[in-house]
């Protein structure tokens, strides 16, 4: 409990800022992935602002880095920092570039697929059909974060050659209807399709898109890291595959777990690490969202993984042992 207004308003900053990395709360991003069960929302896309891009989606990779807790923090839980893969800009991840050949190895595979970019994609435009209970925001221009799975059903529908507008097409253009279901204790959403019918905005859509613009959806990916935050990028790794707790003062400048503030003697804008994807690139096996903890497959939120298991700390220390047997 606070004891006194100067704690109150510290708190209260401390929570506005947190806010504002992570998004805000400004209802921008629409959570499909929190409709209920047997339900389907319509989302119609909208091309992309950025003419250059040939699609009407921007592609995000991200890694995600987890640790046991926090250095010097007996109380902490498990953390993770997500971080951005570089080769969302074509360059050589080093993460990734250590994670290949782990799957080369069976008893590697595991680990490989922990440390996995995670894909996402992201699109923007309006929410035509709403099974949730919210207030549409003043732009109703939305953002949607669509895992692999989804992605896959949208993209492959694209080479139907009885789909002949495109269908982000003002006057000819289709609904796509992401519809929830279960399968065993799993979120689905392969029942998920484009309309047959083609439909053009309304008016009032069209006075948004006259009022707000279009996104350019690149501006919503992660900054690129520099030379400094990709060694940083490399360590935290290095330090997450050994066990180590995440260090605030070593790395709290350049990334962090969703939470955590900035050492004090950071004077670096530094990067809160947003969310991920929680479903892995299809090079290794996915792993399915249990219904239970369903969430954004790539959310500008992080929840911590659970406990770590008894003797997960030793069994990383020998992975490590053995990858770095096999590297000399």
């Amino acid at each position: 409990m606070a004891t006194s207004l100067a704690e109150i308003r510290a708190k209260l900053k401390s929570q506005e800022s947190r806010s504002e990395r992570t998004g805000g709360g400004d209802n921008a991003i629409f959570p499909h992935w929190n409709i209920p069960e047997g339900t389907t929302t319509a989302v119609r896309f909208l091309p992309d602002g950025d003419p250059n891009n040939t699609f009407f989606w921007a592609e995000r990779l991200m890694i995600r880095l987890p640790f046991n807790g926090i250095k010097n923090d007996m109380n902490s839980k498990p953390v993770v920092v997500q971080v951005p893969c570089v080769e969302m800009w074509n360059e050589t991840c080093p993460v990734l570039s250590e994670v290949r050949g782990w799957f080369k190895d069976s008893s590697l595979e595991e680990m490989g697929r922990k440390y996995w970019k995670k894909r996402s994609y992201i699109f923007q435009g309006f929410v035509n059909e709403n099974p949730l209970q919210e207030d549409t925001p003043e732009n109703p221009i939305r953002r949607f974060v669509i895992s692999p799975s989804i992605f896959n059903l949208i993209k492959d529908a694209l080479m139907d050659p009885d789909i002949q507008e495109m269908p982000t097409d003002y006057t000819q253009g289709l609904d796509f209807r992401i519809t929830k279901t279960t399968k065993g204790q799993y979120a689905d959403y392969s029942t998920s399709k484009w309309a047959r019918k083609e439909t053009a905005l309304t008016e009032t859509q069209m006075a948004a898109i006259e009022t707000h613009g279009l996104h350019t959806l690149s501006d919503f990916l992660p900054k690129r890291p520099t030379e400094v935050e990709l060694q940083c990028i490399k360590e935290m790794f290095e330090a997450s595959v050994d066990g180590q707790p995440y260090d605030v003062e070593r790395f709290g400048q350049y990334y962090r777990p969703y939470g955590i503030d900035a050492p004090a003697s950071s004077s670096n804008s530094s990067t809160s690490t947003a969310p991920a994807a929680t479903t892995p690139s299809p090079a290794p096996a996915a792993t399915p969202t249990p219904v239970a903890a369903a969430s954004a497959p790539q959310t500008e939120t992080v929840a911590a993984p659970a406990a770590a298991p008894e003797g997960e700390s030793k069994r990383a220390e020998d992975i490590l042992a053995m990858i770095r047997n096999r590297q000399s």
